[in-house]
């Protein structure tokens, strides 16, 4: 895949992440897609393929970040905050275990 195709590739899936992850938050929402805009827009002249490949991993991870850390909050009182996390953030949850055993 060409350093243009990933790079419209990551472009696309870094808007689909904003949607999920600020859904139903339009100044989130709104913020978030100026800054994607705006970080592309100022290295959309970048000509090193090395420069190019670095930011590419930089969306990448920043992308990994948003659909794996962020949990949006709804301000339902005064001191009140109700998170409310998405389906893909929920996972089981494994018990602590004082003793571990080894693998062998």
């Amino acid at each position: 895949m060409s350093q243009a195709a990933k790079v419209l590739q990551l472009f696309k899936t870094l808007h689909r992440t904003r949607q999920q992850v600020f859904k139903n938050d339009t100044r989130a929402l709104e913020a978030a897609r100026i800054k994607i805009n705006e970080e592309f827009k100022s290295n959309k002249n970048e000509a090193s393929p090395k420069k190019v490949e670095e930011l590419i991993k930089i969306g990448s991870d920043v992308e990994l970040l948003l659909r794996t850390s962020v949990i949006q909050g709804i301000h339902t009182d005064h001191n009140t905050l109700k998170l409310v996390p998405r389906k893909d953030l929920l996972i089981e949850n494994v018990p602590y275990c004082d003793a571990p055993t080894q693998k062998h």
